[in-house]
């Protein structure tokens, strides 16, 4: 599979040819899915909770004795009964990494690189010379690439 090579200027070079193990396979659908999904899980921090019975303030004391009044035995006024009692069964806390296989990560890398090469999304530039960090310079390569309103 052959790219185009331009200049910075957005003017045309020369041809490459481009190595088909990378950039010329099957797009894997599944493979990409799972990378997309181990990527959007491990950004997750997984610090949700709710505090149960045990990490309720208080309760330490039975609040009244067992017989003699009608109403239901109480062991603790932050059983999840009570008002300002514990949660049953709430968040807790739990990491959702997941770690893709390297192979599967790299098959996923490559189908995505071969499904944009087939779609003339890879562009190749030559060489890049910037001579300051600024906005307004790269900003003018990517127009004079027309490639401003696209993702880089």
């Amino acid at each position: 599979m052959e790219v185009q090579v331009y200049k910075q200027d957005g003017s045309k070079v020369s041809k490459v040819k481009l190595n088909n193990t990378v950039f010329g396979i099957e797009p894997h659908e599944d493979a990409v899915f799972r990378a997309v999904q181990s990527e959007l899980t491990n950004s997750r921090q997984g610090t949700h909770a709710a505090k149960n019975r045990s990490k309720v303030r208080g309760g330490g004391r039975k609040p009244f004795k067992q017989k003699g009044r009608g109403v239901a035995r109480a062991g603790s006024t932050r059983s999840p009964l009570w008002k300002g009692g514990g949660t049953v069964f709430g968040p807790e806390p739990h990491g959702y990494s997941y770690k893709l296989p390297k192979k599967m990560k790299g098959l996923a890398r490559r189908s995505v690189l071969s499904h944009k090469t087939k779609n003339d999304a890879v562009i190749v530039i030559d060489e890049l010379n910037i001579s300051a960090s600024k906005t307004k310079e790269f900003s003018k390569i990517l127009s004079d690439l027309n490639i401003s309103e696209k993702k880089v």
